[in-house]
């Protein structure tokens, strides 16, 4: 015992390596709590009248499209008599300097009104708060407008203030007009001090602030303006915009054109309408003939649209003429030269057939023709005891034409080629049999060439109006004249097409649709023709191949019929396998399309047959678009289980959390105790598969919860989180298995094992 050696004893330390992890726990938490500090917004405080339309950690408060804070929470306004909702708002905090006592907020949304639609961008975006930065003292309490700020008087043009008995129908935004052209708009309306008027706040655009001089009159535009009685009636409107939405226009008197700059800060008055504002143009005019002409009531008319009025009517004092004083439209200025005609209509049947019928109803009135424009000005003329004559012998081509209605056309009215005109109507009448129109038509010598054989003409007279709130509104016209004095147009789309006879005769189209019979019609079943409606397109890869003309109920009232014409290739797009579908807008978590639909309106696609098995017209639109693509190919396998759960065709199948393949469809097993899930994996990943792989739902999220360890959330991804997947591993060594047959059926487990996560073998990917 006395050999053995002697044990050696050294003290204890008191330090251990464990105490480095408090420190770095320390450290890491301090520098989290400091970054997250620095990074803290501003928070305001905006008072609102109602917080319908603000959610608290989603409504942003946006300036010139850029946002620069967020609303945190919502709380209700005790304080004072009137309830209201504090949103507390963290704002950026670069935007610090300008949270000034002047800043202003309001708050934007979806607005339809008869001025317009405002906000309509917030039905993608949502709700938002406007900021518009301001000059005082620093704050950060705010009371957030009830609407939208007007304009600026700080915003270059000229701000203008007019005093008016009444509004009428003006509001915000209602435009201001010269000569039909916008050139500002309504800013602001208040009663005046005295309560006795309103004070009208206009904006007019720098680039036609000179327009507005001193003597320069403004009356009320709105609405349509009609003075009725037995002698006639009067119906005037400044434009469609303004019988909608209200609007001001305004002139400058012709013998006040020398007027100086006005002053900004004098008020304008503002008229009850044109012939208050006494505007026009003064033109005189003897008149030999002036028998049911009534001064205030007579009109006078361009082609059956007014363009002025008579003022005044002076008996000459030899009682056998008169003088007349015309207020004419400051628009027909240029036409005011020598040439220009002015005569009496009245009821009168002559060869050339009825005229002036309409004037049994609204009174004789006054006519006028337009000299040729840039001739020498004129402001007195002597009319004419009855309309010009025809002059049939003029160079150049004559020839008739046959329709079934006249429209508002008359004696003059343009013909068309190309927008250009390149000649007139000069006469119409009935045909022997009354049962149509024969109206007589000039084309000018140098055009006369352009009318073959194959001409086809077509009435383009006034306005076509389509649309709506989801397609937009179209407004369609020829030309001014024609808007004014109705038109022919035509077209020629063969040449050398000679003519049979030596006055042609040929049939006026009601529009350029009927006159051109292109295309093929065809019939589309749909289940329903919510946002379908005559003019809507047929569209093929973005290009527009056709368009719905009639919108009917089929016969059994189960579905709704489309009647089309396609006018593009239309013998690749009627025929056997083509196919139809509505195109509509799709919002979704996982999916959003066609959201240009929205502003656009929907509209049909069509997919043509691939090859050609015979002409077809009659289709049934399908529910959905149509797959395309080819068979795909790769390994499919069947996953056998429970239940189906969350998955459903396309979510993907992953590998260590990336998508080597997707599910392709599910059905009941033949004994209906399990679900049989069909998935397709990608031929490169195909090798990954073996006898030994484990598949499981990576659907939703797991969450691993203990007292000291704390809370572990796993999902595979957002997207399997939301709509479903499937993720599977592969085991090493000899657990690995065989590569798997193709169709070979594996179980799909509920969850995994944690030792599933620890495989990792070697497999090469397949090419």
């Amino acid at each position: 015992m006395s050999d053995l050696p002697k044990a050696k004893t050294r003290p204890a330390s008191n330090w251990s390596a464990i105490w480095v992890l408090p420190l770095i726990a320390l450290i890491i938490g301090g520098w989290l709590g400091w970054r997250a500090y620095s990074q803290t917004g501003i928070e305001v405080q905006v008072r609102f009248e109602s917080g319908e339309g603000i959610q608290a950690n989603k409504t942003e408060v946006v300036y010139k499209g850029m946002p620069v804070g967020k609303v945190k929470t919502l709380a209700l306004d005790d304080e004072g008599n009137s309830k209201g909702v504090i949103a507390t708002v963290e704002m950026n905090k670069d935007v610090e300097q300008y949270l000034k006592t002047g800043t202003r907020f309001w708050l934007v949304k979806p607005s339809v009104t008869l001025a317009g639609i405002t906000g309509l961008e917030t039905l993608v975006s949502g709700n938002y708060i406007a900021v518009s930065p301001g000059e005082g003292e620093p704050s950060r309490k705010f009371k957030a407008l009830a609407q939208e700020p007007p304009l600026s008087d700080l915003k270059p043009g000229l701000h203008l203030t007019i005093k008016a008995e009444r509004l009428g129908s003006l509001n915000r935004g209602s435009p201001v007009f010269y000569k039909q052209i916008q050139v500002g708009q309504v800013k602001s309306y208040l009663l005046s001090e005295d309560q006795n008027t309103v004070e009208i706040k206009v904006f007019i655009e720098p680039t036609y602030a000179n327009l507005v001089r001193k003597h320069t009159r403004f009356w009320n535009a709105s609405g349509i303006s009609i003075d009725a009685n037995l002698s006639g009636v009067k119906l005037r409107s400044e434009s469609l915009a303004s019988i909608v939405a209200g609007g001001i226009a305004f002139a400058t008197p012709e013998n006040r054109k020398d007027s100086p700059p006005t002053d900004p800060s004098l008020p304008f008055r503002l008229y009850e309408d044109f012939d208050a504002a006494q505007a026009g143009i003064r033109v005189k005019v003897k008149l030999s003939d002036f028998e049911g002409l009534q001064a205030g009531r007579t009109p006078v008319m361009y082609k059956g649209i007014q363009v002025g009025s008579l003022k005044t009517l002076k008996v000459d004092p030899d009682l056998s003429s008169a003088t007349a004083e015309l207020t004419l439209d400051p628009l027909a200025e240029d036409y005011l030269v020598q040439g220009t005609q002015f005569w009496i209509v009245k009821p009168s049947i002559s060869l050339a057939g009825i005229t002036g019928l309409e004037a049994l109803v609204k009174g004789n009135y006054i006519a006028i023709r337009p000299g040729d424009k840039g001739a020498a000005p004129q402001r007195e003329f002597e009319a004419r005891a009855k309309a010009p004559p025809l002059d049939l012998r003029s160079p150049g081509l004559h020839m008739v034409l046959f329709t079934d209605n006249l429209g508002s056309l008359d004696v003059g009215s343009p013909i068309l080629y190309k927008q250009v005109k390149v000649g007139s109507v000069q006469s119409y009448q009935f045909s022997r049999t009354r049962k149509q129109l024969v109206i007589g038509v000039h084309i000018e010598k140098e055009y006369e060439n352009l009318v073959n054989g194959s001409t086809r003409f077509w009435n383009v007279s006034g306005i076509t109006l389509t649309g709506g709130l989801t397609g937009g509104i179209q407004v369609k016209s020829e030309s001014l004249q024609s808007l004014m004095a109705g038109g022919i147009a035509f077209d020629t789309p063969r040449p050398n097409v000679a003519l049979k006879k030596r006055i042609p005769r040929f049939r006026l189209f009601a529009n350029q649709e009927e006159a051109a019979q292109k295309g093929t019609l065809i019939s589309i079943k749909v289940d329903r023709a919510d946002g379908l409606r005559s003019g809507t397109p047929i569209r093929f890869k973005g290009l527009d191949v056709g368009k719905i003309e009639e919108v009917d109920l089929s016969a059994d009232l189960q579905s709704v019929v489309l009647k089309a014409r396609i006018t593009e290739v239309p013998e690749r797009i009627a025929r056997v396998g083509s196919q139809f579908w509505v195109v509509k807008p799709e919002l979704g978590l996982i999916k959003t399309a066609n959201l240009e639909t929205l502003v656009t309106g929907q509209y049909i696609e069509v997919q043509p047959a691939a090859k050609s098995l015979g002409a077809q017209t009659s289709f049934i639109a399908l529910a959905q678009p149509p797959e395309t693509a080819a068979p795909e190919a790769g390994l499919s396998l069947v996953l056998s289980a429970a239940r189906r759960g969350s998955l459903k065709v396309g979510v993907p199948v992953t590998y260590r959390e990336v998508a080597v393949g997707k599910v392709t469809g599910y059905e009941l097993g033949k004994t209906a105790d399990r679900v049989l899930i069909r998935v397709l994996i990608e031929p490169k990943y195909a090798p990954l598969i073996r006898g030994g792989t484990r598949f499981w739902n990576t659907s939703g999220f797991g969450l691993d919860f203990g007292l000291f360890k704390g809370a572990t959330v796993r999902t595979e991804s957002l997207e399997t989180l939301i709509q479903g997947g499937i993720a599977f591993a592969t085991p090493d060594g000899e657990r690995m298995g065989n590569p798997a047959r193709p169709e070979q059926t594996f179980p799909l487990f509920d969850k995994f094992e944690d030792e599933w996560l620890t495989w990792a073998p070697k497999i090469p990917l397949g090419k």
